[in-house]
């Protein structure tokens, strides 16, 4: 079980029309830290569909390809259930740094899903350096991830 990001691989990061904006800020923000990214679109503010964006972050933060993946959406709700429809993903919509807190510590999650209509570009660049730099704890929260994983 990840217990911390891989910063070796990529961070893979998508999005739809409503979050193209906020995903062009962070794949600079990320950049900025030295930090090699791997965007999957969209590029346009053009109508999208945001599975056609989720699942190929959630193959290649499933499959181990990436150290851990972005998605944003309007509400963050649409990428997240997509991108959970992956074995090896767990991903949290976070609105706030503490829900990104939360949810690396408790949750271990590895998918930080943004919502591009509630949170402006400064909110989204805090919460991710939070969801960056948040280890996962581990003891009393390791039995309930793998409860999550493995059915």
């Amino acid at each position: 079980m990840q217990t911390n990001f891989d910063f070796s691989l990529p961070v893979a990061i998508g999005a739809d029309h409503a979050g193209v904006e906020c995903k062009e800020v962070l794949v600079s923000f990320l950049e900025g830290r030295g930090l090699r990214v791997k965007d999957l679109g969209t590029h346009a503010a053009d109508a999208v569909d945001y599975p056609d964006f989720a699942h190929p972050v959630a193959k290649l933060v499933d499959r181990g390809q990436a150290s851990l993946g972005i998605l944003i959406c309007g509400s963050g709700n649409g990428v997240a259930m997509a991108a959970n429809k992956h074995q090896g993903v767990r991903a949290a919509v976070c609105w706030g740094e503490e829900l990104a807190r939360l949810a690396r510590a408790h949750n271990n999650a590895n998918i930080l899903c943004l919502p591009g209509r509630f949170v402006d570009q400064v909110q989204a660049q805090a919460i991710t350096e939070v969801f960056l730099q948040t280890p996962f704890e581990g003891g009393r929260h390791v039995d309930r991830v793998r409860k999550v994983v493995h059915l």
